[in-house]
C-alpha cells in the first residue's frame, strides 16, 4: 500500500468513526430542538453558505428559543446559544475548557501566527497582560489628537472633492462612505496601533501592507475549505510544514492567499524593526515617529524589554500581534460606522438631533472634544449603543468544548419530546456558538420593540429584567465585543474611533440615501453592498457640505 492509498483509507475511517460517534451513537443534547439537517455529509452548513445567511441564524433563535441543535460536517453536533447563564457558562465560568479551537483560531495561527485572536489559556493570558495597557482609558485618553489628526484629513478632502464637483445650488453628490470609513479606520489603527501610516488621502492612494489587510478576508472567504483543512492538518502537521504545503499547491486563491499571508508578516517584520530601531535612539526619536511612540507596537516592545523572561513575548508573538491588531479592529469599526450613517441617512430626525448635540458641544464644530467630553455626550452615545445592539458587526462566536461539560439555562427549554431541558450536557468536541445578535434582541430583556432601532432608549432606565439577566457582555448590556477573558480587548478604542469620526463629520456633512437600496452581507463581518446582485463592498450616500 501507497502513501496515498494509506492516506486515503485513514481518511475515510476518520470520517466512518466520526459519522458514528455523532450520528450512531445518541446523546442527550441531540433532544435540542432545531431544524432537520440539510445534508448528510455537510449537515445544516449549506444553509450558511449565503450572503444573508445572518437572517438564517435570526431565523432560527425566534423559530426555536434561546438554546438549539445543528449538524456540521459529518454530523457533528453544533450548539448555539443566546441564554443570558448559558453564555455567562461559556464564556466565563467554562472558558478554560470551552477553547477557541475552532478552525477559525486554527486559520490565524497558520496565516497571521500565534496573535491574541488565536492563542490559548496561559500563553493568551500572557499576551493580554503585556496588551492591556494600550486599550486602557488613560492611554486613550492621550490618542484622541491622533485620531482628530486623521478625522480632520478626511473631512478636508471630502469637502474639497464635494465643492469641486456640486453645482452652485449645494444639492447633494454620491460618494462611498463605506471606503472613505475603511480607508479612515486602517490609517487610525496603523498610526495608533504600529506608528505607521497607510493613506495620505490623496486621490490615488496604495499601500502593499494595507492592500494585503484589506484582502484578507475576501479571499479567505473565497478558499472555503480551507478552514476545514487546516483544523485536521493541525493534529498531524506543523505550522510551518502547512504553510509550505499551501504555497506548492495549484489552486490560484490559495497561492494568493499565501501570497498575502506572506506579504504581512514580511511587512510586519519591516514595521517592529523600525519600532525597535527608534527605541534604541530614545525617547525623541520616538516622538518624531507616526504615532509619537504611544502606538501599541512601540509599548509592546518596551514592556517587552521590561518584563521578566517568562512574561516576554516572542518574536513570533510581536510580529502576530501586528497583522492581528489590524484584521481585528478595521473591519468591524469601518463597517459599524457605515451602519451608522445609513441608519442616521434613513433617519434624518436623528441625525438632525445628534447634530445638533455635537454642535453645541463643539462651538459649531470649531472646537476638538477630549476623551471625557466625548465619552459624555449623551445622545452620541445612545447612537452608538442601539446601533452596535441591534446590528453587531460580528454575530457569533464559536468555541470547542475540549471536554464533557454543562452548561445551565435561565430556564429551561422545551426538546423535542416535549420534555423541558434545564442544562446543556455538551459532549466533548461538540461546537457551541454563542449568538450575540439574538441576545442583543431578546425581548425577553429588551421588551417587544428589541428588534427596532431606537436610541432614545438608552435615554432612560434599563429593564430590570436586563440588569438582572447578568449578561457577560463588557460593554453596555450587550453582547456585541463578547465577554469574559477572550472578550474584545478593542472594544474602548473602537468606540474612540467611531465618536472621533461621527462628531468631526457630521458637524460637516449631512447625509441621505440614494434610489440604491443598500444591503448588509454576512461574511466575516457585516458588510454593505449597493444591490443584492452587486460583491462588491460599499454603500453610496448623498453628501452634502453643510460648512
Amino acid at each position: 500500500m501507497n502513501l496515498t492509498t494509506a492516506a486515503v483509507v485513514a481518511a475515510m475511517l476518520y470520517a466512518l468513526w466520526r459519522v458514528f460517534r455523532n450520528y450512531v451513537v445518541a446523546h442527550p443534547m441531540d433532544n435540542l430542538p432545531g431544524p432537520s439537517a440539510t445534508t448528510f455529509l455537510f449537515g445544516n452548513i449549506p444553509e450558511f453558505a449565503g450572503r444573508q445567511s445572518w437572517k438564517r441564524l435570526a431565523d432560527l433563535a425566534e423559530t426555536y428559543g434561546p438554546a438549539l441543535m445543528l449538524r456540521g460536517v459529518l454530523w457533528r453536533r453544533l450548539i448555539m446559544i443566546h441564554d443570558p447563564k448559558a453564555l455567562h457558562g461559556m464564556l466565563v465560568k467554562e472558558q478554560e475548557f470551552l477553547q477557541k479551537g475552532l478552525a477559525p483560531a486554527n486559520v490565524l495561527i497558520v496565516l497571521l501566527g500565534p496573535g491574541v485572536l488565536s492563542t490559548r489559556t496561559g500563553q493568551h493570558r500572557r499576551q493580554r497582560k503585556l496588551l492591556n495597557p494600550v486599550f486602557s482609558v488613560a492611554h486613550l485618553r492621550n490618542m484622541t489628537h491622533i485620531f482628530y489628526s486623521i478625522a480632520h484629513k478626511v473631512k478636508s478632502k471630502l469637502q474639497a472633492a464635494l465643492k469641486s464637483r456640486l453645482p452652485e445650488d449645494g444639492t447633494a453628490d454620491v460618494l462611498d462612505m463605506n471606503g472613505w470609513n475603511g480607508r479612515t479606520t486602517l490609517e487610525m489603527l496603523g498610526q495608533a496601533g504600529l506608528g505607521y501610516s497607510f493613506d495620505n488621502f490623496a486621490e490615488e492612494s496604495s499601500d502593499e501592507y494595507g492592500d494585503s489587510l484589506k484582502l484578507f478576508f475576501p479571499t479567505l472567504n473565497n478558499v472555503q475549505l480551507f478552514p476545514f483543512v487546516v483544523e485536521k492538518m493541525s493534529y498531524v502537521l506543523s505550522v510551518d510544514a502547512m504553510r509550505r504545503l499551501f504555497r506548492i499547491l495549484p489552486f490560484k486563491e490559495l497561492k494568493r492567499l499565501m501570497h498575502i499571508s506572506d506579504t504581512l508578516q514580511r511587512r510586519s517584520q519591516e514595521i517592529i524593526d523600525e519600532r525597535k530601531e527608534a527605541l534604541q535612539k530614545g525617547d525623541e526619536a520616538l516622538l518624531a515617529q507616526v504615532g509619537e511612540g504611544k502606538d501599541l507596537m512601540s509599548i509592546c516592545l518596551k514592556a517587552n524589554l521590561a518584563s521578566t523572561d517568562a512574561e516576554k513575548m516572542t518574536d513570533d508573538e510581536l510580529l502576530a500581534q501586528t497583522s492581528t491588531f489590524i484584521l481585528a479592529g478595521m473591519d468591524t469599526t469601518s463597517n459599524a460606522l457605515s451602519r451608522i450613517l445609513h441608519l442616521l441617512a434613513q433617519n434624518p430626525a436623528v441625525q438632525d438631533k445628534l447634530r445638533a448635540e455635537l454642535l453645541i458641544a463643539t462651538a459649531g464644530g470649531t472646537a476638538d472634544l477630549d476623551y471625557d467630553g466625548l465619552m459624555n455626550l449623551p445622545y452620541l452615545d445612545a447612537v452608538c449603543r442601539e446601533t452596535l445592539r441591534v446590528y453587531a458587526p460580528v454575530d457569533a462566536t464559536g468555541r470547542v468544548a475540549a471536554k464533557d461539560l454543562v452548561l445551565p439555562l435561565s430556564a429551561p427549554v422545551r426538546g423535542r419530546d416535549g420534555v423541558m431541558i434545564s442544562e446543556l450536557v455538551v459532549p466533548q468536541d461538540t461546537v457551541v456558538f454563542a449568538h450575540f445578535q439574538a441576545s442583543n434582541v431578546n425581548r425577553e430583556l429588551w421588551g417587544e420593540d428589541a428588534e427596532e432601532w431606537k436610541p432614545d432608549r438608552w435615554l432612560a432606565p434599563l429593564s430590570a429584567a436586563l440588569e438582572n439577566a447578568h449578561l457577560p457582555g463588557v460593554y453596555a448590556n450587550l453582547m456585541t465585543f463578547s465577554g469574559g477573558v477572550r472578550s474584545c480587548i478593542g472594544f474602548k478604542f473602537s468606540q474612540l474611533e467611531m465618536k472621533v469620526v461621527l462628531a468631526v463629520l457630521l458637524t460637516s456633512f449631512s447625509f441621505e440615501l440614494t434610489d440604491q437600496p443598500v444591503v448588509w452581507n454576512s461574511s466575516a463581518v457585516i458588510y454593505p453592498t449597493m444591490g443584492e446582485e452587486s460583491t462588491k463592498p460599499e454603500m453610496l450616500l448623498k453628501v452634502k457640505v453643510l460648512r
